[in-house]
């Protein structure tokens, strides 16, 4: 059995936190500087996200991603890069007018969501495997089959390696399915995501139960988020 570590580290997300701590990095500069610092740590991979950096949001731009992968890639550090294609998935539903998408709902198609991974082409990039209620409110995450189909495809027209990103055993069924139909290739590599709303819980049962769902080839990690991720790491 392979016993060897492989550290990835997300350095900044896209939800609300630059106002829960002061060092969550924002700007382009901000955010390759801390992917560079760990990779000298020891990571071996780092995921990013990018910011408005007026407004510290989560953002899709792709001159944002552009500018950040180039200051990671000309810092000549030995690390692999892999971008988030989750953006623009965003729904968010109005109580009293549900057929109409309310304030803040992002929906763009497949091919918008990875403009940028056309653009850079890194290592890796993310394939969030299916829809999901996102928070305690009307925030719904829309993938769907056909745009997870079409993504898979086109990662592997491009050479980019897709982390196919399961938040429950839906999901995992799913991604599972793709590598069936050939769409994913080479081993197949997932990253367990554990303890969003309402996703997967973070508790070593629900890791185990999905892990033992996962191919016998194929690549994993896994993480809980907050406040869970040194329980699940331990």
């Amino acid at each position: 059995m392979n016993t060897d570590v492989v550290v990835t580290c997300a350095v900044t997300g896209a939800g609300d936190t630059v106002d829960k701590h002061p060092a969550i990095p924002v700007t382009p500069e901000q955010i390759a500087n801390s992917a560079i610092e760990a990779a000298d740590a020891g990571a071996a991979i780092v995921h990013l996200h990018v910011r408005d950096p007026e407004t510290g949001k989560g953002s899709r731009d792709i001159n944002l991603f552009k500018e950040t992968v180039e200051l990671v890639r000309n810092s000549g550090r030995n690390v692999l890069i892999n971008l988030t294609a989750g953006m623009g998935g965003d729904l968010v539903v109005d109580d009293e007018n549900p057929e109409v998408p309310a304030e803040g709902t992002d929906l763009i198609s497949a091919e918008e969501r990875m403009a940028h991974v056309e653009l850079l082409r890194p290592d890796i990039a993310t394939l969030d495997c299916g829809t999901i209620n996102f928070d305690n409110a009307n925030y719904v995450y829309i993938q769907t089959p056909n745009m997870l189909r079409a993504m898979a495809a086109r990662y592997a027209e491009i050479g980019v390696k897709p982390e196919m990103e399961v938040f429950d055993l839906g999901h995992l069924r799913f991604a599972n399915q793709m590598v069936s139909e050939g769409l994913i290739q080479g081993r197949p590599m997932y990253q367990v995501c554990l303890g969003i709303p309402w996703g997967a819980g973070a508790d070593s049962a629900t890791m185990t139960a999905m892990v033992g769902q996962l191919p016998q080839d194929a690549f994993w990690s896994g993480f809980g988020i907050s406040r869970t991720q040194m329980p699940m790491a331990g």
